[in-house]
């Protein structure tokens, strides 16, 4: 199906908007005409930029700087006005007069916890303490007194967050297992626009996100969330929702000075770099009836540096001192190997043997794999990371109870990421545009998000091409071979004769060192020559990305809370298309070739309270549907029982995820091997399955034979593991069940929020990757059959992986596990105290457990630590004008696993901590911080950066403080 019809569908939402629209007509009978005043209820003092708003409606207004209000309501009394400001308890006042003057609202400030309304649980507003399922929410407050450098960070402290970082301004959040750099499980939401990227289909951290002079509040909910959001709401769901330009008004402006890279390790700056963040924003109401808001920022560091020299390949090492083939995590162009074994046979190389006297050493050439030197990241990386962003918003409120705006949300920088390999993200940027309507009981909404990869490229491919424009492959490996055997000459190793282990080592180095002569060396004009050609020409003669993808999104949503009164009953629906444009750099989308993938789906909730109001039972199911596979039915139901301030929750959730647009048509040739999507189409394209073995089973053999055995004879101990087949790709579906308790005690003073869950995985989403053979390999065949002389041509060809794009052998495909259930529990406590003096103290404990057992080759990737928690303290009015806050995080060491690297990410320990002062004549609070104060370096992710301390200093000026 083309674009044009698809974006025809696309059209007839936008018509619903239109009808909305032009029938949204205002229907006074009468006018309301308030005006007062809003104090403080201990000092007296007016308070600036209180929220008022009628209830039921969309029309409302601000307390100005002098805490004075005017509102004029196009309806005749009663009507009742909702009083609210973050960090006093909101108050409901009823008017029942066409015209009230001098009315004086007074406001406490709020002590008491579990008062906070949400609305991402259920997509209506209810209380937390309420919610069916586990919900964490941060408010303006939270935002404001965070520890760590930025508020998006701090999200890390929430109960259940698992947080990975790829840069220093680049976090991927997760929830309860299968955690990754690019995390496909998860959704995050910005005013309800899903920020991900559409090439990618994960969200983007906070690169095109709000900042923070702009951010109301983060609602965070760990676990399944499709029946309420559709696919990829999985593990979890993240809203961030922005200041409204009626409720906000007024400049506000922050600088931030920073330094990080204290103490630098080898191979990181030796001294500290200075960091740079600032922002502004400014909104204005005209009659409470057209706003606007417009907001920039700007930050500048330089990154962490990947510096782990971690040996990937350290099978091949055999019993060498060293190991000639290493792959190492962090350096690239050393992920081209040979076995140089296979040169045995090469008569070009027997020629030149010949030629230099060297003949009798041809049975010398051990089977043993060496890669090419590679160049550290730093060398191949820029490190200067930058993140601009602007957002600017239009409310138009077409009459007292519906609401017109249209949103533009725009991020462009230079970042590092970690996919399948180490991508350097230079000058991208990601623009969103969102036209919606609303009003209390609906809204609908259309908006498209557009990337642009910018100047972006591949690290590894960067070093790999650098080399081979220097030297190609087949002259160096041969280069290199011919002084192996001149060093065992030069060390009189008797022709024939393999040589000691000292021996053998010396005649590696050796050949190293001569093949390497003239190499490109980093900083020198032919290096940067060679690299600044490369990162100009698209892949796959270069190494830069062509992507300009994009995704088409609308939805809606209706609550019958004006039309049933007996239940709340709410209906929605939504309608996707994603357009790839990679220009055939990440997808099979060459010229000629469009691909695109449509989805669309609908939902319905209802809820009921029985039992005298004590038990809210909740009932919702979804239906979505993907173009390229079968339809998929998320339904949920739970019950809240309330008994005075103590909540006992249960439900049934389901969720799905549906392959993303990278598992559906990925086509890419990434040094390591070819990604190519798990659709039929791609596997026979390659004919993948033709003399194929796992990887995982080579992978054994190889170590085999490094450790002396032939390969002949090492394929004839059944370690190879043929694949002639892979259960076609489809959505990945969970089944969670999780029971919990919020409550308050002590005297209200003491909130309390537990939760158990238990997740049943089916056709599990996994990455397997296979190596095929020239011909038929043998597993089992004895050296002296028939078989085994196959064997003896085509089994030491598995040792090493062919690169060269149309002639690959290593292939990394998308698969389902389909013979299995996967499991995985988990169980998280948190708790707030209220102590005296307006001192609190919180913390949280989460527990998460892969139960089932991936088999070798399939990559399970839960990679989340087994127990973590956090503990903050903090006062956010030690004195008047003087606040802090202090939090500790703690993890323990975990496997990590992913098709980039795999290994151990050892425990963590970290502090934060930050003191504030408030300058309330200037309307500026000035704060002094530290993200990981102790400077303890760690990672968060293996194969990503190392992450030390950042201290900082900043200015945040508010025209609306108190």
């Amino acid at each position: 199906m083309s674009i044009s019809i698809k974006a025809y569908r696309l059209s007839f939402w936008i018509a619903i908007l239109g009808y909305f629209l032009f029938n949204a007509q205002t229907k006074a009978q009468n006018t309301v005409s308030i005006s007062g005043k809003v104090i403080e209820s201990e000092t007296k003092e007016p308070l600036i930029g209180v929220n008022i708003l009628v209830k039921g409606k969309v029309i409302g207004t601000i307390t100005d700087g002098n805490g004075n209000y005017n509102l004029t309501v196009s309806q005749a009394p009663p009507l009742t006005l909702i009083f609210s400001m973050i960090g006093f308890a909101s108050k409901e006042v009823e008017i029942t007069d066409n015209e009230v003057s001098g009315l004086q609202v007074i406001l406490e400030e709020q002590t008491m916890l579990g008062q906070e309304v949400v609305v991402s649980a259920s997509r209506v507003e209810e209380s937390i303490l309420q919610s069916p399922v586990t919900i964490e929410k941060m408010d303006i407050l939270d935002v404001r007194e965070t520890a760590s450098d930025t508020y998006y960070k701090a999200i890390a402290n929430l109960k259940g967050v698992d947080v990975t970082s790829t840069s220093i301004n680049f976090q991927i959040l997760n929830a309860r297992g299968f955690n990754s750099t690019g995390n496909t499980r998860f959704v995050q939401l910005t005013d309800g626009m899903d920020t991900q990227a559409p090439a990618l289909n994960f969200p983007i951290g906070n690169l095109n996100g709000p900042s923070e002079l702009d951010v109301e509040s983060v609602e965070f909910i760990p676990g399944a969330s499709s029946a309420l959001y559709g696919p990829n709401a999985f593990n979890g769901i993240l809203l961030i929702n922005s200041k409204s330009p009626f409720e906000y008004q007024g400049l506000s402006a922050s600088y931030k000075q920073g330094i990080n890279h204290i103490g630098g390790r080898a191979g990181e700056p030796a001294s500290p770099q200075p960091m740079f963040e600032g922002s502004i924003r400014y909104a204005h109401a005209f009659n409470n009836k057209l706003a606007f808001k417009l907001s920039a920022s700007f930050m500048e560091a330089e990154d962490w540096y990947g510096t782990d020299q971690t040996d990937l390949n350290a099978a091949a090492q055999g019993d060498l001192p060293f190991n000639p083939g290493e792959n190492r995590v962090h350096v690239f162009g050393d992920e081209v190997a040979n076995n140089i074994g296979l040169l045995r046979n090469v008569s070009s190389l027997q020629q030149q043997a010949n030629a230099f006297g060297l003949g009798g050493y041809i049975a010398s050439i051990p089977d043993q794999v060496v890669s090419r030197t590679g160049y550290d990241e730093r060398d191949l990386v820029d490190y200067g990371a930058k993140n601009y962003k602007v957002s600017g918003a239009v409310h138009y409120r077409i009459n007292d109870a519906t609401e017109l705006s249209y949103t533009l949300n725009y991020g462009s920088g230079t970042s590092v990421y970690t996919g399948a390999q180490r991508y350097s993200l230079n000058n991208f940027n990601i623009t969103q545009h969102k036209l919606e309507l609303k009003t209390d009981n609906y809204f609908i909404r259309g908006y498209t998000t557009r990337e642009n990869s910018g100047d972006s490229y591949i690290a590894d491919l960067t070093g790999v091409n650098i080399n081979d424009e220097w030297k190609g492959n087949a002259q160096w490996f041969g280069e290199y071979t011919l002084n192996y055997m001149a060093a065992l000459a030069l060390q009189q190793v008797a022709p024939g004769a393999a040589g000691s282990t000292e021996q053998q080592a010396e005649a590696h180095r050796f050949a190293r060192i001569q093949a390497d002569q003239g190499r490109y060396l980093p900083g020198s004009g032919e290096f940067q020559n060679a690299e600044r050609n490369i990162r100009s020409d698209f892949i796959p003669q270069g190494s830069l990305f062509n992507d300009r993808s994009r995704m088409y999104m609308a939805e809606g949503q209706y609550d019958f809370k004006n039309e049933v009164d007996f239940m709340d009953l709410q209906v929605g629906a939504s309608y996707r298309i994603y357009d790839l444009r990679s220009n055939g750099t990440i997808f099979a989308d060459v010229e000629g070739n469009d691909i695109s993938v449509t989805e669309f789906g609908g939902y319905a909730q209802a809820s009921k309270r029985v039992l005298q109001e004590k038990l809210k039972l909740t009932g919702s199911v979804r239906y979505d549907k993907n173009e390229n596979f079968e339809g998929q039915f998320s339904p949920r139901i739970s019950g809240v029982y309330t008994e005075g301030n103590s909540n006992f929750r249960l439900s049934y959730q389901t969720g799905f995820r549906m392959p993303t647009t990278q598992a559906q048509h990925i086509d890419l040739n990434v040094v390591s091997a070819r990604l190519i999507s798990g659709l039929p189409y791609y596997r026979e394209k390659y004919n993948v399955f033709e003399n194929a073995l796992s990887l995982a089973s080579v992978q054994q053999y190889t170590a085999a034979v490094a450790a002396g055995a032939s390969p002949v004879a090492a394929s004839a101990t059944n370690l190879l593991q043929a694949v002639t087949e892979l259960p076609a790709l489809r959505p990945e579906q969970v089944n969670s069940v999780e029971i919990g308790f919020k409550g308050l005690l002590a005297d209200n003073r003491l909130l309390i929020d537990m939760a158990y869950y238990y997740n049943i995985y089916n056709d599990f989403i996994s990455q397997t990757a296979i190596r095929k053979a020239p011909g038929p390999v043998f597993p089992g065949a004895s050296p002296s059959s028939d078989q085994g002389a196959i064997n003896a041509i085509n089994a030491p060809t598995l040792l090493t992986p062919v690169t060269i794009p149309g002639q690959e052998n290593t292939f990394q495909t998308y698969t389902n596990i389909v013979d299995r259930e996967v499991r995985a529990h988990g169980a998280v406590l948190g708790f707030t105290y209220n102590l005296p003096k307006n001192y609190t103290i919180g913390g949280n404990y989460n527990f998460n457990r892969l139960i089932t057992a991936f088999e070798e080759g399939f990559l399970s990737e839960f990679n989340t630590p087994e127990h973590k928690y956090n503990i903050q303290f903090g006062n956010r009015k030690v004195f008047e004008k003087m606040g802090f806050n202090l939090s500790y995080r703690y993890q323990t060491a975990f496997r990590w696993e992913s098709s980039f690297a795999r290994g151990e990410v050892p425990e963590i320990h970290n502090v934060d901590a930050q003191v504030s002062y408030k300058l309330k004549s200037l309307k500026t609070v000035v704060k002094l911080g530290g993200s990981n104060m102790l400077n303890n370096r760690y990672f968060l992710n293996f194969g990503g950066p190392t992450i030390g301390a950042i201290y900082y200093l900043s200015l945040t000026f508010d025209e609306l403080l108190n």
